[in-house]
């Protein structure tokens, strides 16, 4: 399998995934904004979407969208402790966090990277997502991850794009469950990895 990433993007939690599925890929860097391949080829030839991830399987097929990447990954390596088995409610359970995340605070940063959204309308949309975040933290003071006490799929992806928060100059250094959420991940042994894979450790 080949992962096309982008440093610190969303697919940075598949990348994690796959590490910690002790899973055998290779990495291909992207430059989101050239949407060019580390070795030149054109993005949208790969993706026509024209974003990361996208994994590529053994036959040459692609995956994109970075939750249903997850949930193929896991489902691979028979990885049931980031991914229930179909049909169990702890499986829902994790895929409801996945939408969540998806739709409610990566779809919400994405604004806030833009330059050309002014400094109003930015200030508006952050507090929106801080609200978010304030809601979050309280969810998380029932476990030290989504679902309880095991660490899933979608605490990878949570834990990516809270990342961002320093990116777009969003404060949630006052949350206490959020920041011991982030030191709980920031630990796991295939997340050092990955991040350090990425140029995002020293």
């Amino acid at each position: 399998m080949k992962l096309y990433f982008s440093p610190a993007a969303c697919s940075l939690s598949p990348h994690i995934l796959l590490r910690e599925c002790g899973l055998t890929f290779d990495l291909e860097k992207v430059d989101t904004e050239r949407h060019r391949t580390a070795d030149g080829r054109d993005f949208y030839a790969i993706n026509p979407k024209g974003q990361v991830p996208v994994l590529e399987l053994a036959d040459g097929s692609r995956l994109t969208e970075g939750p249903v990447i997850a949930q193929y990954i896991a489902d691979q390596a028979q990885a049931t402790q980031l991914m229930p088995a179909a049909g169990t409610l702890a499986r829902y359970r994790v895929m409801e966090w996945q939408n969540y995340v998806s739709t409610e605070l990566h779809k919400s940063f994405t604004p806030l990277f833009h330059a050309g959204l002014d400094d109003n309308a930015k200030a508006t949309l952050a507090a929106l997502l801080r609200k978010k975040m304030d809601w979050l933290d309280a969810q998380l003071q029932h476990g030290p991850y989504l679902t309880g006490e095991h660490f899933t799929a979608a605490d990878a992806y949570l834990f990516v794009v809270l990342g961002w928060a320093k990116f777009v100059k969003l404060d949630i250094s006052d949350l206490a469950h959020l920041q011991a959420f982030l030191r709980r991940v920031s630990a796991r042994p295939a997340v050092q990895a990955a991040m350090r894979a990425e140029g995002l450790l020293g």
